[in-house]
């Protein structure tokens, strides 16, 4: 479905409004996608909000103090050592890898009010430069008892491959039941939605855990804006098969 593409775009159009935490913002995201889509993926899209925060100030702040405020560095400090990690996992060719903050490049936010909460070894914001284009890879963990507490009575186990109450099936949706009881769903979305930042097309993935905890992952083609960090990347960074081999990489789940 196109939810997650509103978590890391939609989300960033509330610039302004009251600081809220990343678990407030899984919640408002699954609440909106809720109504709007019924049943269909909150618990999808909510693991991978963490770029899209709505940030402290800003509606306070000139322009001037905006683009002050993300002048020194689109990325975290200190957390090159993660996009090494990722790298390690990824094929050769991907392009090259910098862990980012999107709050910080959509939303005009500093270091300080972007901090976020990881909750797997590798959960972050990812550009992917190549060809001249710049892509991102976006992922995020819930674990269980958030999935409970953020997400109310949604099954994460449900197939959203089959959404209920009439709705669109996501497109080129597979669902896939692991031999450990896991489950793997990988669809595409065109992102053909009216917006700013305009994301270009993605694919998405989402691992349901057998304790109930979600592991999702944006694979983009980037978006287009005045806070572009470059063009949209011809094809997205992962291909659906190496994407999947992300998702089962157990390096996303277990800190060494």
């Amino acid at each position: 479905m196109n939810d997650v593409r509103e978590l890391l775009g939609r989300a960033a159009e509330h610039a302004g409004q009251p600081v809220i935490s990343t678990e407030v913002v899984y919640a408002r995201a699954a609440r909106v996608r809720w109504r709007r889509r019924a049943t269909v993926a909150a618990a999808a899209f909510a693991v991978v909000t963490a770029g899209a925060v709505t940030v402290p100030g800003l509606a306070s702040q000139t322009k001037q103090e905006q683009n002050a405020s993300v002048g020194a560095s689109a990325g975290p400090a200190g957390h090159s050592g993660r996009a090494k990690q990722l790298v390690k996992l990824l094929p050769k060719g991907v392009g090259s890898v910098e862990q980012v903050s999107l709050a910080v490049i959509i939303k005009h936010a500093t270091a300080a009010q972007a901090k976020e909460h990881p909750v797997g070894p590798l959960d972050g914001q990812y550009s992917v430069r190549r060809d001249g284009g710049v892509g991102y890879l976006v992922i995020g963990t819930m674990d269980a008892k958030s999935v409970i507490k953020k997400l109310g009575g949604f099954e994460p186990a449900a197939d959203i491959c089959k959404p209920t109450n009439g709705e669109p099936r996501p497109a080129d949706c597979v669902r896939e039941e692991l031999p450990d009881g896991r489950i793997l769903t990988i669809w595409s979305d065109a992102m053909n939605y009216d917006g700013t930042p305009r994301w270009g097309s993605e694919l998405v993935a989402r691992l349901t855990l057998k304790d109930g905890g979600l592991l999702a992952v944006r694979d983009s083609t980037g978006f287009t804006s005045d806070r572009s960090q470059g063009p949209l990347l011809k094809s997205t960074p992962l291909t659906r098969a190496q994407l999947r081999a992300l998702m089962l990489s157990p390096e996303l789940l277990t800190k060494k």
